[in-house]
């Protein structure tokens, strides 16, 4: 039996999965919000009430590995351990509480294991691919080139150290003007456009051959919203697409919304209302910088990435 969690800046994730010749079934999993990095971009650590509440997730997620007998796991953690100072000790607090071995990623693995994940549901017949995870504490994007017969010939990534936690942070409130909120994209956008002209991706973009993949709780949220779900049903949204002009539309109505009012909207609620507006501006800034016009949405990446690099480990 095969494990992977994902230990991000809001979120612990879990799949439990069994091997299916080159591919696995998901048999258990497991997420909580748990907003291990809450604070972090003032403080530069993570708070012990941060800490506890992340704890007690991940000895829910050792608890169903020990259960289920899982032989072969890996557990990785990304943009707040990476950042906080206090992290080791956060280690060896997992380690002796929990038994589970955490290993921090860099960013361009945390973006490749994303872009891994997320491969089965690339369009084959377009050469070209963005996939981009907006996280807690930054936003990974992946460039990746194909030739004719479709294998890969280049492969960038970008960290943005900008998530939905650290933006929400910075501008966050109950209600967002439209100056506010425009400020959030904007702040975004900057470090976008460095990407872009470094690899020419716009180009690509305007003659076709690019597609764009989506994976993190913003682009499920809103996927959610469109299909109009009362709630979130993971196979509804996991390989649906979303027009740009029904993002646009969504987030904005959204970013005008005071708090209570995102709360009562289906697959969002009260955990999420605070952050899904950053989210939302992070999101807007990705589509304007490549107008490709339309987004995949994915229910999947770093932890699907992890099981499929545990799948080669048996072989």
């Amino acid at each position: 039996m095969l494990a992977a969690l994902d230990l991000g800046t809001n979120n612990c994730r879990l799949l439990i999965a069994r091997p299916a010749n080159d591919a696995f079934h998901v048999i258990d999993a497991f997420s909580r919000i748990v907003r291990l990095g809450q604070g972090i971009t003032t403080t530069k650590t993570l708070s012990v009430a941060a800490m506890n509440r992340t704890l007690d997730a991940l000895k829910v997620c050792a608890d169903k590995m020990r259960r289920r007998e899982v032989t072969l796991a890996r557990v990785v953690a990304t943009e707040a351990c990476r950042r906080a100072e206090n992290c080791g000790e956060f280690i060896e607090r997992v380690s002796h509480e929990t038994g589970l071995d955490l290993e921090i990623i860099s960013n361009r693995e945390e973006a490749e294991l994303a872009l891994t994940g997320c491969l089965p549901l690339f369009d084959p017949a377009i050469p070209d691919a963005i996939v981009f995870d907006i996280g807690g504490g930054s936003t990974e994007l992946a460039w990746m080139r194909r030739d004719g017969d479709g294998e890969r010939t280049a492969l960038e990534v970008m960290s943005m150290p900008i998530g939905v936690v650290t933006l929400n942070e910075k501008y966050g409130g109950d209600r967002f003007d439209a100056e506010t909120y425009r400020a959030m994209v904007l702040e975004c956008a900057a470090q976008l456009s460095a990407f872009d002209k470094a690899y020419g991706i716009v180009e690509r973009v305007r003659s076709g051959e690019v597609q764009m993949l989506g994976t993190s709780g913003t682009v499920t949220t809103l996927a959610g919203l469109r299909l109009n779900l009362k709630r979130y049903i993971r196979d509804r949204v996991d390989g649906t697409s979303l027009d740009f002009s029904d993002i646009y539309k969504m987030t904005h109505d959204l970013a005008g919304m005071d708090f209570k009012g995102r709360a009562a909207q289906p697959c969002i609620g009260y955990e999420r209302a605070d952050l899904v507006v950053a989210g939302c501006a992070i999101l807007e800034a990705i589509c304007e910088q490549w107008p490709v016009g339309r987004l995949r949405v994915a229910d999947r990446g770093v932890r699907e990435g992890i099981l499929f690099g545990l799948l080669d480990q048996l072989d």
